[in-house]
């Protein structure tokens, strides 16, 4: 049974991946609950803190003494828009936190198996790659990719300075079960749900021509763990589905999905959003991982999750 520290776990993708692996590991979660929410996690067997990662203090007591085989960092203020108001508090979780827990884990020599850090697609920006490798050119156009990127180098110099035996992941646009659509800047298909089953106008900004690669959270689960425990490499790994749609029409698919009929308001494009967006997942495949989610089985799945809570 190993020892799992998980922070920002009570969100979406980390409570996700808790139920994933509670089963047969001891899963300590930390979590602010800013955009988590702790009914999330309560139906599973876990030691929650409602604390925040920014606290050293707490996070070194922490560290030294659970020490864990694995950590999966996934807290962030995971907000564009919002890093765009508040660079500096922003900066300190998405960038300061996870410094601040690599340095421990090297000057206290702490024995873990692996740390994982989270990353974003954000990190490419309008550059016209296409698709994104993950030797793609970068092009950070908010503190909050500023920051994903920062952090995800350090998280693999770390591996390649220190040999400490990290890894760091970029997320595609992720969909699923406890997404929150709370926030006016959730995932998208998280608020078009919210729209849809309390029959309110979807904004969409821009023509609806811009494409994403939506990946299933129960592909990201699976990928996570199998990068966190099958592979030695301190590197970078998209993480998608591989494949291209337009917001026009996914709301079609889901609109067919849900037998509902969405009412868009249209509104001028935002400044950094990203026109379009794709993932060359061969990196990741050649570690076995395939996606097991189509975008239609993934559309169904969430829908009746969310009919059903």
């Amino acid at each position: 049974m190993a020892k799992i520290l998980i922070t920002g776990g009570a969100g979406f993708i980390g409570s996700n991946l808790a139920h994933a692996l509670v089963k047969d590991n001891d899963i300590t979660i930390i979590d602010d609950l800013s955009m988590g929410k702790e009914e999330n996690i309560a139906d599973i067997d876990v030691t929650f803190y409602h604390h925040d990662v920014c606290d050293s203090a707490f996070m070194h007591k922490l560290l030294s003494e659970n020490k864990f085989d694995y950590i999966y960092y996934l807290a962030a203020v995971s907000s564009v828009a919002d890093s765009v108001v508040r660079p500096l508090e922003t900066h300190r979780v998405n960038q300061e936190s996870v410094v601040d827990t690599l340095e421990y884990i090297r000057t206290e020599k702490l024995p873990i198996k692996k740390f994982l850090f989270t990353s974003s697609a954000a990190v490419y920006g309008n550059l016209p790659d296409f698709p994104k490798t993950e030797t793609s050119h970068v092009d950070p156009l908010t503190p909050y990719a500023i920051d994903k990127y920062a952090s995800e180098r350090f998280t693999i110099d770390y591996g390649n300075l220190y040999n400490l035996p990290t890894v760091a992941v970029r997320f595609f646009n992720v969909y699923g079960p406890r997404q929150n659509p709370e926030s006016p800047y959730s995932g998208v298909l998280s608020i078009i749900t919210e729209c849809m089953k309390n029959n309110k106008p979807f904004t969409l900004y821009g023509d609806g021509l811009q494409t994403r690669d939506f990946v299933y959270v129960g592909d990201v689960v699976n990928a996570l763990i199998k990068l966190a425990t099958e592979t030695n490499e301190s590197t970078v790994y998209n993480i998608a589905n591989g494949g291209e749609t337009t917001l026009i029409d996914v709301i079609r698919t889901y609109e067919d999905i849900s037998g509902i009929k969405l009412e868009i308001t249209y509104k001028d494009s935002r400044h950094g959003d990203i026109k379009k967006s794709k993932a060359d997942i061969s990196k990741l495949k050649n570690v076995g991982f395939e996606p097991q989610w189509s975008l239609e089985d993934g559309l169904r799945n969430y829908w009746k999750y969310y009919s059903e809570n």
